[in-house]
């Protein structure tokens, strides 16, 4: 339960439309970066493609790494000082890039960037807003992944008018640029400096960050439901084009098809945005996984409107990031919060990190049809653990 506190809370607006905007920038910029800068980076240095997008591997495992202090300092401090902070690691990733002279350089670059990673996207936006709004904190969690959809959308255009004009350097130091005099900036103006989820004038949570023996396994659960689903976005926003083309698809088919799952995932969360609020998020979580394994059966089973079978992925996997925001504050309460949400992001960030490599071995060894074949089980997995999930979840019927 939050404290009652006598500041006034900030303006929802204006602290979504902060993390929302940042939330398109972080992750453009750093998890969709080299879809647009590796071959410009690959032509320059001579390096293999698999070693160039390697350093995104390298970012997420760092992120993973320092996710569960960043939740539980949110959870005490407030989100302003750590947004703050993740900005300016990535602009100086990004200065580090751009200077990049050999490939331990570029490594470290990615440490760095990582680093802001874990400090800037959706996880400590999340607890940034349970450390604020605590239990109302649902329909601002989803607002912001509504914006956090467009990041591919806005940030890959923008990548290569970059590229084209300034060269893939140019683009890094323009992306630091605005890492360091914009994200930044709005974070030190626009966020509260202290988490309303403590005593003002406290650095501890209000709540043990510790579990209940009978909320381990609950949490254990919830925990591989999200990293599940985290796995398969990423093996699928991966792989999905030369999946598609292993099927016989042309190239251009394969992309129009591809340029479904953003307008399809943005569609989902507005519904979810605008009706969530009639039933427990765990429902949403259940949504989610039902319709990601909709989508990759009919995608295994060669179903002829390959479409339909994108958009249930992709409305599943968009609404599933709701689910990963608000389903831990509903089962455990606002004041852990910030600190399980940090901690969910460790096994979330190591399986994105992994599984392009899982699905590309998959692929060199069985074509799209075991790539396929392994999406699916995992997804019929995760209806199997959300099922357990809903059976345990003393609060399942609740609004």
């Amino acid at each position: 339960m939050m404290h009652a506190v006598t500041e006034k809370l900030p303006s929802r607006g204006v602290v979504v439309s902060a993390l929302g905007v940042t939330q398109i920038l972080a992750w453009g910029s750093t998890f969709y970066l080299l879809a647009v800068l590796a071959p410009a980076i690959v032509s320059e240095t001579g390096w293999s493609l698999d070693g160039v997008i390697a350093g995104v591997s390298v970012g997420m495992l760092v992120a993973g790494l320092v996710s569960p202090r960043i939740g539980r300092v949110i959870g005490e401090r407030g989100g302003r000082s750590v947004l703050a902070l993740g900005a300016g690691l990535i602009a100086i990733g990004m200065v580090l890039l751009a200077t990049t002279q050999n490939f331990a350089w570029y490594l470290m670059a990615w440490i760095f960037i990582g680093g802001g990673m874990g400090a800037g996207l959706y996880d400590a936006a999340f607890a940034t807003l349970g450390s604020i709004y605590g239990q109302q904190s649902r329909s601002a969690i989803a607002a912001v992944t509504l914006f956090g959809g467009f990041a591919s959308t806005v940030c890959w255009p923008v990548s290569a008018y970059l590229v084209e004009h300034l060269g893939w350097r140019g683009a890094c130091f323009t992306y630091a640029a605005v890492h360091a005099l914009v994200a930044l900036p709005v974070f030190l103006l626009a966020l509260p400096g202290r988490s309303f989820i403590v005593p003002p004038g406290s650095m501890k949570a209000s709540g043990p960050v510790a579990l209940e023996p009978h909320e381990i396994l609950v949490f254990a659960l919830l925990a591989a439901v999200v990293t599940i689903g985290a796995a398969i976005l990423s093996m699928v926003g991966t792989l999905i084009l030369q999946l598609l083309q292993a099927r016989g698809m042309e190239l251009a088919a394969a992309v129009a098809l591809g340029m479904l799952i953003g307008p399809a995932a943005v569609g989902a969360r507005v519904v979810e945005m605008f009706a969530g609020h009639q039933y427990h998020p765990i429902w949403t979580l259940i949504a989610s996984a039902v319709l990601v394994a909709a989508g990759t059966l009919l995608l295994l089973f060669g179903f002829p409107v390959v479409a339909l079978a994108i958009v249930l992925y992709a409305g599943g996997s968009g609404i599933g990031s709701i689910a990963r925001g608000t389903v831990p504050l509903a089962l455990f309460g606002a004041a852990r919060y910030p600190a399980l949400a940090g901690r969910l992001g460790r096994p979330i960030m190591i399986a994105m990190a992994a599984s392009p490599f899982v699905g590309a071995t998959a692929f060199r060894l069985g074509g799209a049809d075991w790539t396929f074949a392994l999406l699916a089980a995992l997804a019929l997995i995760n209806v199997g653990l959300v099922a357990v999930l809903w059976r345990l979840s003393p609060s399942r019927n609740a609004a």
